[in-house]
Parts: C-alpha cells; sequence; structure tokens
C-alpha cells in the first residue's frame, strides 16, 4: 500500500494552507499548527525542512513566519512529498544497484516500476496551485499498445471527484 507519512501529510496541510493566502502574507509554525492541530513541534521540524529544500522561505521578525519559496503553480504535491518522505517507492528494490536475491529473475519488478513511475508523474503533474484550489488533478498516462512495445502518447485523464 502507498502510504504517506503524517510529516509529509502535515507538509501538504501547511503548504496548501500557504498556497490560500496572499503572497506576502507569512504564517508561523504555530499559527498553522493550531490552525489544524497539529503538535508545533513536528510541524515547525517540517517547515524546517520545507525551507531547507526550497519550497518555503522563513522571515524572521514580528511578521516572520513562512512563505512559499516560489509561486504554488511552480511546486508540486511530488515536490513536497519527496521533500519530506524521499523518493516515492512501491518495491523493496528501488534501482538496479538493490541487493535481491530474486532480481535477476523477478517478474513483478519492471511492471511495478512503472506503475511507480506513473504515480511520481501524477503527483509531479498536480501543482500545489491546483491543489489548494481543490482542483481535480489532470493526470498524464501513458498507455502501452499490444502489438508494440512503444507507448502512446500521453493522455490526459482527469481523476474523478469524491
Amino acid at each position: 500500500m502507498l502510504r504517506l507519512s503524517k510529516k509529509a501529510e502535515y507538509a501538504l496541510m501547511a503548504l496548501k494552507d500557504l498556497a490560500s493566502r496572499p503572497a506576502a502574507e507569512a504564517a508561523s509554525a504555530r499559527d498553522i499548527a493550531e490552525r489544524y492541530g497539529i503538535p508545533v513541534e513536528v510541524l515547525a521540524k517540517v517547515l524546517q525542512r520545507l525551507a531547507k529544500q526550497h519550497l518555503l522561505v522563513s522571515q524572521h521578525g514580528t511578521r516572520g513566519g513562512y512563505l512559499l519559496a516560489r509561486p504554488a503553480s511552480r511546486i508540486s504535491v511530488g515536490d513536497a512529498i519527496a521533500a519530506i518522505d524521499g523518493p516515492v517507492t512501491v518495491t523493496v528494490c528501488s534501482s538496479a544497484d538493490d541487493d535481491c536475491d530474486q532480481y535477476a529473475t523477478c517478474n513483478i519488478r519492471d511492471p511495478l516500476w512503472r506503475v511507480k513511475d506513473q504515480i511520481v508523474n501524477a503527483l509531479n503533474s498536480y501543482t500545489l496551485q491546483a491543489f489548494a484550489a481543490d482542483e481535480s488533478p489532470v493526470v498524464p498516462i501513458s498507455i502501452s499498445r499490444r502489438s508494440s512495445d512503444q507507448a502512446a502518447p500521453p493522455a490526459q485523464v482527469p481523476v474523478a471527484s469524491r
């Protein structure tokens, strides 16, 4: 099961909050934490990590706090998740360098890597701007043709709202 860590969820909540504010309006870790019922100490560390990964900038002073480092249209949900959780993986072996007894004979690794690539594509194409506006993501999906190994051009598929 693909699952985000609680810290990645907190990061997305904070980024969505910041993306919903006017561009020059900073918010403190305490303000955001109190608004969403997140432990302040945990959120402070998450926001520091997002700043270290250049997704946020911090301002000091009486009107200090955190701001998006660039426009929300240029930050993806995938950027935020990777900044906190690292790269998305769906198998224990995430690269050809991994030590696995079944690596040479594994018949699921490559298909699952392709699934992972689609998931990463979807997360990277969903901007924070669209996420903050509660817009349904438009996910590029590559569909392989049966008669050959060539992929068809990516189709833009809107994801149905719940």
